[in-house]
């Protein structure tokens, strides 16, 4: 796994700070107000500033150690940050209840979390209380049908531990159901597109945006051709902001994306 999942996943587990007061957003705008986090040595962000606003796509770029996962396990989780503040929807997200603040982000990664059960019931953990209309529409959004129906049991097909009867590309497609089900207003996605198979790169592509529709979204990217349309996009580097802009504007810089976007592009061209 990567280890800036599981700076993530291990973050998630963590006890969310005691609610100063039960606060509830109206709308789901994120703002990161001078925010530091980290150790003295290394801050993982250094007063950071930004404005990711409702119903946009704010795409996170840097190479390891750049403070891209950790944004995202600030978001994720209501971890303190040790200065500064981070808003949804203008109530710092310190005061949200845990249940409340839950009920609003839905994390998907890379590293897919499939119980030993069936298709169906690993979408119905997204929301327990789902009828088996609203579990089926998920499944069919998410592509999951196209192959469970091949299956001797369709959706109640049996996956394995950890979903090891399939492939990466439908343990996905179920999380990604999963996901579509609980239907949240705000969408942290570590960009899991990598793929082996080119046609199995493109089913994920298809249902993440899906997902993302109507939603705001902050997702951690590793190829760059796949957030060509985000509304922002932020280069970080030592957990600064290096760059921010749209991908027409990054490239036309000439600075860190269009580095990194040259060598992704070359590296695109190479034959093993």
């Amino acid at each position: 796994m990567d280890e800036h999942l599981k700076k993530i996943i291990t973050v998630t587990e963590e006890p969310m700070l005691e609610a100063e007061r039960g606060k509830l957003p109206q709308h789901y705008a994120i703002s990161f107000d001078r925010v530091n986090f980290g150790n003295q040595d290394k801050l993982a962000a250094r007063e950071l500033n930004l404005e990711i606003p409702e119903n946009s796509i704010l795409a996170l770029v840097g190479g390891t150690g750049s403070g891209n996962a950790t944004i995202a396990s600030l978001i994720a989780c209501c971890r303190g940050v040790d200065t500064g503040r981070i808003k949804i929807g203008g109530v710092d997200i310190r005061h949200i209840k845990q249940d409340k603040f839950y009920s609003l982000i839905t994390n998907v990664f890379q590293d897919v979390d499939l119980v030993d059960d069936t298709i169906y019931n690993n979408i119905k953990i997204g929301k327990p209380d789902a009828s088996e209309e609203e579990i089926i529409a998920a499944a069919d959004k998410a592509q999951v049908l196209d192959f469970a129906w091949e299956l001797p049991k369709g959706m109640y097909a049996l996956i394995g531990n950890g979903g090891n009867k399939l492939s990466d590309s439908q343990k996905q497609r179920i999380s990604i159901a999963r996901a579509l089900l609980k239907d949240t207003p705000i969408v942290l996605l570590d960009e899991a597109t990598a793929s082996p198979d080119l046609e199995d790169e493109l089913y994920v592509q298809q249902v993440i945006q899906e997902l993302v529709k109507l939603k705001t979204v902050v997702v951690i990217a590793h190829k760059l051709a796949t957030i060509q349309q985000a509304d922002q996009i932020l280069v970080l580097k030592d957990g600064e902001m290096a760059e921010l802009g749209t991908h027409s504007a990054l490239l036309a810089k000439q600075g860190i994306y269009r580095s990194m976007w040259d060598i992704q592009q070359k590296s695109r061209g190479w034959k093993v």
